[in-house]
């Protein structure tokens, strides 16, 4: 007589099946769910206990347990593990709270030498003056279950995430100042001002220093379709040394001034001063929004503008607020742009890439707009 299981049949539809399937060939699930789905699938289809638990390379409990659990909340839920209540908490709330004020305290603090914790020495430290401090259910705190409760309080006593304090009192009558003048372009803007009748001209000023001419040992190799998708490049370089690009945008036009030199000191700062007189015409005030880098206040550039009474005027951006300086835009896309990936001969080489780099920008000018607070600034 054929033997006949008094365990029910597992009835299946189309969707479920479908779902139980998907998991049994899926490559990214859990193992576990991946090994019921399949059971489930082989008792649908007939095969007996014994025979799943040989296929699969398990045991009967196993097989027995998924199964019974199917018919009983359904094949889905089948694949994961019920909720459980599990055991008691140990660490009392106090507990945990304490371990948390010492993570937010440093480890020098503590008399360590360490300046960040690590899970291993916080979990050492607590051990050792847990008793003392009244929690003795810290005794035999492990690093992963430190893990877990700075988890669960959103502590990364082993992180830091740098921020910028603002040192400059007068930050706010800077910020403003450098408004006004990106407000007055956009009026310009607006009123569809060319140079014509315009007796300003505002340019935005910053150096790039540090330049690198780096130039590959190995010649680069081009892509082969089907074969090698980019550029290949030999790791090894040699260096030729640095330049500085003093540079200023004109914010009306777009037009970008800039030098290369060797370093960026007051005389090659006075030198770009000079080339942008030579630049405009005689009657036209030249409005620069620069930073508060020593060569632009030192004793020779006032010795040259003294020279030039009523020719510039500088509106120094706050310290430590060179984000309010438009020119840092046109670098960001100079560096994304150019400068990514260039390799040359010699310094002359760079330098006069980056001349052909401006000439070339300065044929199609890109006008740069700033719009971040000006709805809150009012032109006189």
């Amino acid at each position: 007589m054929p033997f006949e299981s008094r365990r029910a049949k597992l009835m299946l539809d189309d969707a479920v099946r479908e779902q139980l399937t998907t998991v049994s060939r899926s490559r990214t699930e859990a193992k576990a769910r991946v090994e019921r789905a399949k059971m489930l699938l082989y008792y649908a289809d007939g095969k007996t206990i014994s025979a799943i638990a040989r296929a699969l390379h398990t045991n009967r409990p196993k097989v027995e347990r998924t199964i019974d659990k199917a018919l009983q909340w359904g094949a889905v839920t089948a694949l994961d593990d019920l909720p459980r209540p599990g055991r008691p908490r140990r660490i009392s709330d106090e507990a945990r709270a304490w371990l948390v004020s010492l993570a937010c305290q440093k480890p020098k603090q503590l008399g360590y030498a360490q300046e960040l914790w690590t899970t291993r020495l916080l979990a050492k430290h607590v051990r050792g003056n847990c008793e003392a401090a009244g929690h003795p259910s810290l005794a035999h705190l492990a690093r992963g279950t430190v893990s877990k409760i700075l988890a669960q309080s959103e502590i990364r006593p082993h992180k830091i995430s740098y921020y910028l304090e603002r040192r400059d009192p007068e930050f706010e009558t800077k910020m403003a100042q450098v408004l006004h003048v990106y407000k007055k372009v956009e009026l310009l803007r607006e009123k569809g001002a060319q140079r014509e009748g315009v007796m300003t001209a505002v340019l935005s000023y910053d150096e790039k220093p540090g330049i690198q001419a780096l130039e590959s040992k190995a010649p680069d190799l081009p892509p082969v379709p089907g074969l090698y998708p980019e550029i290949s490049r030999d790791y090894e370089y040699v260096r030729h040394g640095t330049l500085s690009l003093l540079a200023g945008i004109d914010l009306l036009n777009g037009q970008v001034l800039g030098r290369m030199e060797r370093r960026h000191r007051s005389r090659e700062f006075i030198a770009w001063l000079k080339m942008v007189d030579a630049h405009y015409p005689d009657d036209i005030k030249i409005q620069i929004v620069l930073d508060n880098h020593s060569a632009h206040i030192s004793k020779e550039t006032r010795s040259y503008l003294a020279t030039v009474p009523n020719r510039f005027e500088f509106i120094f951006t706050p310290k430590h607020g060179s984000w309010l300086n438009l020119i840092e835009a046109f670098f960001s896309k100079m560096t994304r742009n150019m400068l990514r990936g260039l390799r040359v001969h010699s310094i002359d080489e760079l330098k006069a890439r980056i001349e052909q780099y401006l000439e070339e920008i300065n044929q199609t000018p890109v006008i740069f707009r700033w719009k971040h607070g000006l709805e809150t600034i009012a032109v006189v």
